[in-house]
């Protein structure tokens, strides 16, 4: 393990160069979230006090953009799935090849470095917008919730990085894969939750959203913080999402070994 600690820690000091640039995009990231939030105030406005829309009351789901930015933060494949195509396409995945080390773990140690740092520098624009909306910030129910969901979250980020390695892996075949990154990009914004809460969805459409790995990347995590889904739907989602990573894991290994018996480098 020391060498893939030692590939987290040059990740740290790579990104780190680039740290105003993340606070920065972090915090006028938040302008789509004002605007967001903004909407759904005018939306509440007309309404009782208290009253609820698709499950949600306007605290709850003001709540819910908040943590979903703070989520996507934490757990958002950033140029992870870029780098990945042009290390096969430039032929630098060679080098893996002839020494002792996973190329899989080596670029989750990457991952993981990275979202330390874009996270350190997004939680202080962040933090700074929760106060300003903390009349309207849910706080979790229990310690248990709470812990449910951090593990939830950390379990988000996994599957995130493994569907964008899958992805990334269709360059041992194609020469651009920008098209299956942006299709896949489609999928995940509305299936994941980012655009609305999936509880607003016609309930034969949620059934087969929720069938999908999207939903278990940002919607499913809020929803466990913020108490929406608990009890059967809590440990059937938590299958449903340690399931999708073994799927997801697999997939990837296989994605990798049929591309090495197409793969090939000339020099270097």
């Amino acid at each position: 393990m020391g060498k893939y600690l030692h590939v987290f820690g040059l990740g740290i000091q790579n990104t780190l160069v680039y740290r105003v640039n993340f606070l920065f995009r972090a915090a006028f990231g938040l302008i789509p979230l004002a605007g967001t939030l903004f909407l759904w105030k005018s939306i509440y406005a007309g309404k009782e006090p208290g009253a609820i829309l698709g499950g949600y009351t306007l605290a709850q789901m003001i709540s819910y953009y908040l943590l979903v930015t703070l989520v996507d933060a934490v757990t958002a494949v950033a140029e992870d799935d870029w780098q990945i195509a042009a290390d096969i396409k430039d032929g630098q995945v060679s080098q893996f090849l002839l020494k002792p080390m996973d190329y899989l773990t080596y670029r989750l140690c990457l991952y993981g470095s990275g979202r330390a740092v874009y996270t350190t520098m997004a939680l202080i624009p962040v933090s700074v917008f929760i106060v300003f909306q903390r009349e309207n910030f849910v706080l979790p129910s229990d310690a248990a919730t709470l812990s449910l969901a951090l593990a939830s979250i950390v379990m988000a980020g996994i599957l995130q990085f493994f569907i964008a390695y899958t992805v990334a892996l269709l360059a041992f075949w194609v020469l651009d894969v920008s098209t299956f990154i942006f299709i896949q990009f489609a999928f995940e914004y509305i299936a994941s939750g980012h655009l609305f809460p999936l509880d607003i969805l016609p309930a034969a459409l949620q059934k087969v959203v929720l069938l999908t790995p999207y939903p278990y990347l940002l919607y499913f995590p809020v929803g466990v913080y913020l108490g929406q889904i608990h009890g059967e739907a809590l440990w059937r989602g938590i299958g449903m999402q340690a399931g999708w990573i073994l799927m997801a894991y697999l997939g990837a290994r296989w994605m990798w070994s049929r591309g090495l018996r197409t793969y090939t480098a000339v020099g270097g």
